[in-house]
């Protein structure tokens, strides 16, 4: 691996100099010899590039010039590899991880009659923070470096993504039944207002609420939770035209209004919103959704293992929606990572409009990047590589042979990449993973959590199944 002043002294000894001139300024982090791909407004690449870090922010991006004019006593070399803006996971059930992999036997209404069920069973402060701690590190050696998530003992899960060092978006699930953390219905509510004054001005956790959905969370609920997101300027989270039946599960929608246009009519709909899903969505919706700067996470890969529709992503791509990527819950597409998530973005897409031509790979980087960031409402802090923005970084090494040749980094990226390619994340300036080693958790102790909590479940989780499978035999 080079140094700054190593290779400040070699040009300066070829040059014919005898003595190095030192550069002017001192910084934290200095990466090297890589193909930086901004994400700014002009699509910036740079080969051979340079970013500068001071602390947890980005200070200089550029070409090897910059070199001369700063050094630091960290400085990676980025091997030829691509150097990118994190990915951003806009929404999931992260803790769900516990549970990746069951209910996989073709149960009819999975989420009622599997998910609801084991999560009552089965959930508790210790499950939450276990699981987060191993869902956390699945996205750091994926290269999402932030991620906004729906569930319970929100607070444990900041603790967990704080020690491995990620940024997130963690909102405490507000619902019409009693849950592991409120045994009062809508106890989320008052959950969701202390966490989210606790954690207000936190550098890595933006506190938010998440009523569940229209169906499950009354008009009164949720104008109650728009005014305290008003007042404690917190984002809310809430599914969203998920499922083609949700107007008439709507308490008090006599009009059959769709769910964007209930949350319109109840005056809810603004824009520290995110709609996760919004895959039953009209053009009176997107309009809708666009005129109170709303946003939307996009999760094709999990909507396609459930079966519950195609998006029209690339109309709210193309009409300037704030538009992102999410996976869902592990138990929805079994991943964190957005990697097939690009693919799936692109080429769901194209099958739906029998058009090849649009969501090319620029496209979904794009919204993998800087239009999560824009779904968040923090594209001024992260997203792209831009002086003044937060240190949120992943390389992506070029070297292997599914990510040979490279002649277009945003389709190399988009086709052939996967989470192995990643080989070093950074968060808020600070390295979460370097050339695959995770900095700040024990993995071995991660790991034999996680085997005790796999022990605990599977022998309730198999009854679960079995009974699930044949309440549905005898439906038939």
């Amino acid at each position: 691996m080079k140094t700054t002043i190593s290779i400040i002294t070699t040009a300066l000894l070829l040059a014919g100099c005898s003595t190095a001139i030192q550069p002017e300024y001192n910084a934290s982090l200095i990466i090297t010899n890589g193909q930086v791909l901004t994400i700014n407004e002009q699509k910036d690449v740079i080969e051979n590039g340079v970013i500068v870090i001071e602390n947890d922010t980005i200070v200089a991006v550029g070409d090897e010039s910059l070199l001369s004019r700063y050094q630091a006593p960290k400085v990676i070399d980025a091997e030829d590899g691509i150097v990118m803006p994190g990915m951003i996971n806009t929404h999931n059930h992260l803790p769900m991880i516990a549970f990746r992999g069951l209910g996989e036997e073709g149960i009819e209404n999975r989420l009622f009659a599997y998910f609801f069920p084991l999560e009552k069973e089965k959930l508790s402060r210790d499950l939450i923070y276990q699981a987060t701690k191993l869902g956390a590190v699945d996205l750091a050696q994926s290269g999402v470096t932030t991620y906004a998530d729906m569930y319970y003992h929100v607070d444990d899960m900041a603790r967990a993504t704080k020690e491995v060092g990620l940024r997130a978006v963690l909102g405490e699930t507000v619902i019409k039944f009693p849950v592991v953390d409120a045994p009062e219905p809508y106890g989320g509510i008052d959950y969701a207002t202390q966490f989210i004054e606790q954690y207000q001005n936190d550098p890595l956790i933006t506190p938010a609420f998440a009523p569940h959905a229209v169906y499950t969370v009354s008009k009164e609920k949720l104008q109650e939770i728009n005014r305290l997101s008003a007042k404690l300027d917190a984002p809310v989270l809430i599914h969203v035209a998920e499922f083609g039946n949700e107007a008439e599960r709507i308490e008090g929608n006599d009009q059959k209004l769709s769910p964007v246009a209930w949350l319109k009519e109840i005056g809810v709909l603004d824009n520290r919103m995110v709609l996760a899903h919004g895959i039953h969505l009209d053009q009176n919706d997107i309009d809708l959704i666009k005129e109170a700067d709303a946003s939307v996470a996009h999760n094709p890969m999990a909507n396609a293992k459930g079966a519950t529709g195609i998006a029209p992503a690339w109309e709210m791509y193309r009409q300037g929606l704030r538009l992102g990527l999410g996976t869902d819950g592990p138990m929805s597409s079994n991943q964190v990572d957005l990697w097939r998530t690009l693919s799936y973005t692109a080429n769901m897409q194209r099958l739906k409009h029998n058009d090849r031509t649009i969501m090319i790979p620029e496209q979904v980087i794009e919204l993998s990047t800087i239009g999560g960031a824009r779904a968040l409402h923090m594209e001024d802090q992260i997203g792209s590589l831009e002086v003044g923005k937060k240190a949120d970084i992943i390389i992506v090494e070029t070297q292997s042979p599914n990510m040979m040749p490279n002649y277009n980094p945003y389709a190399t990226l988009v086709y052939q990449a996967n989470p192995g390619n990643v080989s070093t994340t950074i968060v808020n300036g600070d390295i979460v993973m370097e050339q695959r080693e995770i900095k700040n958790i024990d993995m071995d102790e991660m790991q034999q959590a996680v085997r005790t909590i796999e022990a605990d479940i599977a022998e309730f989780a198999k009854e679960l199944s079995k009974k699930a499978i044949k309440s549905k035999s005898l439906m038939l």
